[in-house]
């Protein structure tokens, strides 16, 4: 008898089950990271905006929240108080919603562009700074606070 050398098919599919296994808990793991991530940027993109409209508000007299975030960007502000892109309104996956209210307060609103792809949570600040979220939709001042 010949001696044959080789793998048989029994022993090639089960490598190729434990390999896609494990491929399927990497990108899974991987898109999660990529989630956590974005959400973390949006949370520290509303703290600077939060930071931000202070400043706007302590260095402007009569004393007035920006109207929208681009004057957070104009030539006054040297520097300017936040970078262009977030002034644009889009970061890292997220939505930015800036509304003025009065010369005494505002909300901003960070959404997923994409969601459940870009980021799982939504989320609310005014100009107190505690940042709210809400995993279902748009977030509001009910919604918890963010730990």
């Amino acid at each position: 008898m010949k001696s044959r050398r080789g793998f048989t098919l029994v022993e090639i599919m089960v490598v190729l089950a434990i390999v896609m296994t494990l491929a399927t808990l990497v990108v899974s793991n991987v898109l999660r990271a990529r989630n956590n991530a974005n959400e973390m940027t949006a949370v520290a993109a509303c703290r600077t905006v939060v930071t931000a409209c202070q400043a706007f508000y302590a260095n402007s007299f009569p004393h007035t929240y920006p109207v929208d975030l681009t004057d957070l960007i104009l030539p006054t502000s040297n520097p300017p108080y936040i970078d262009s892109v977030l002034a644009s309104g889009v970061r890292q996956g997220y939505k930015f919603t800036y509304v003025f209210i009065d010369a005494e307060s505002f909300t901003l609103n960070s959404d997923p562009s994409v969601p459940g792809k870009t980021g799982i949570r939504h989320f609310f600040v005014n100009e107190s700074g505690t940042i709210k979220a809400n995993r279902d939709g748009e977030a509001s001042s009910a919604d918890p606070a963010v730990e």
